[in-house]
């Protein structure tokens, strides 16, 4: 019983040797050089660029202009209503309807 009992001690102490041997453990030995530092550029101020498209091009209707339909408008029926005049002047005789 005895060899049993130290074959299996044997046993257990050379699976912890290898579970110990698996920890990866490591030593590493600085020397003390410094590693270069990395320093952000100064930030630079860039104007934005012109605009690409063209100025606006006024085309068609103004507020101001409301006046000139209005005109053109009110001229428009006069000739309208002279030409009927005339129509029945000719067609009734200068009686009306």
């Amino acid at each position: 019983m005895n060899k049993k009992l130290v074959g299996a001690l044997i046993g257990l102490t050379v699976l912890g040797v290898s579970s110990a041997a698996s920890a990866h453990v490591d030593l590493a030995i600085g020397v003390g050089i410094p590693a270069p530092v990395y320093v952000a550029p100064q930030p630079v101020y860039v104007a934005p660029p012109a605009p690409a498209y063209a100025a606006p091009v006024a085309v068609g209707y103004y507020r101001g202009d409301d006046w000139r339909e209005r005109e053109w408008r009110r001229r428009e029926w006069r000739e309208h209503e002279w030409r009927e005049h005339q129509w029945r002047e000719r067609r009734w005789g200068g009686y009306g309807y």
